[in-house]
């Protein structure tokens, strides 16, 4: 794969990067009927249009910039969209959205993002949305794992060694581990949904609120 892996949200869509240090399998769909499979979670986000999320837990209708965690077998109808499939993990059920205009969070050069969906324990995967001001020009950096991506808003560009990749709403990609590459906007804002396979973040048995916030007498602490 190259550093920078750009495709379009086509009806029935598929990536394969199950030979990846963390299996994951991408669908896109586009108005008609996709089903996920039950081989793991699936990380979803709704880019335009209404679609219908139907699974164990019911059926739900989505709009647009709306995203969704679903263990198991799924099936989504209508609108257009990403699913990303983190093959044999078995996450939260969960719904959110519509995504705000920025991050809550400060990251790199300016840029701020959000954490959509958390990991459930420490190396669990992730869903974020990345806020990229106009004019910014990012450092140029590496992750230790794929990225997988959805421009939602806005444009710019990634810039790679190799070359410069145009990057516009509805433009999905994959990022390959290790390999150095920036986006850069000029006069729009960059608003981007951005998977990672795993963390360095999340609660543990020893560190979590409910742990945390228990205090015990003296006499009975371990």
């Amino acid at each position: 794969m190259t550093t920078f892996h750009p495709f379009e949200l086509t009806a029935k869509g598929r990536v394969d990067l199950r030979s990846d240090q963390f299996p994951t399998t991408i669908t896109t769909w586009a108005a008609e009927s996709v089903e996920l499979p039950a081989s793991g979670t699936h990380f979803g986000f709704v880019q335009s249009g209404a679609a219908e999320l139907a699974c164990a837990s019911g059926r739900f209708t989505l709009r647009s910039g709306m995203y969704f965690a679903v263990p198991g077998t799924a099936t989504i109808r209508g609108g257009t969209g990403l699913a990303i499939t983190r093959e044999g993990y078995h996450g939260f059920f969960q719904l959110g959205g519509p995504i705000e205009e920025t991050g809550r969070l400060r990251y790199i050069d300016g840029c701020t993002d959000s954490l959509l969906i958390a990991p459930v324990k420490l190396g669990d995967p992730c869903l974020n949305l990345l806020h990229i001001p106009p004019g910014t020009r990012q450092s140029a950096h590496t992750h230790p794992s794929i990225r997988v991506g959805l421009i939602v808003g806005g444009s710019g560009e990634c810039v790679t060694p190799e070359r410069r990749y145009s990057l516009r709403p509805g433009l999905a990609f994959v990022i390959a581990a290790e390999q150095m590459h920036s986006f850069h906007t000029d006069r729009e804002s960059l608003l981007v949904i951005a998977y990672h396979p795993d963390s360095d973040f999340g609660p543990t048995d020893a560190c979590h609120p409910m742990v945390n916030r228990t205090i015990l007498p003296p006499e009975i602490r371990p």
